[in-house]
């Protein structure tokens, strides 16, 4: 059982080139109970469209 709850604070600025992989990195961590924020400061990329996919 796990006891904890791990979040992880994501900040996205125009990485759109790294973003899909940082992503499913994280997805596959073996920590169960994890909650990912994903904070976008105004990216002008396509950053925010992945987030959304996600």
């Amino acid at each position: 059982m796990n006891l904890f709850k791990v979040s992880i604070i994501l900040p996205v600025y125009n990485v759109e080139k790294y973003l899909s992989l940082c992503l499913d990195s994280l997805l596959a961590q073996t920590l169960e109970d994890i909650e990912i924020v994903a904070v976008n400061d105004g990216s002008t990329d396509g950053s925010l469209q992945i987030l959304q996919a996600y």
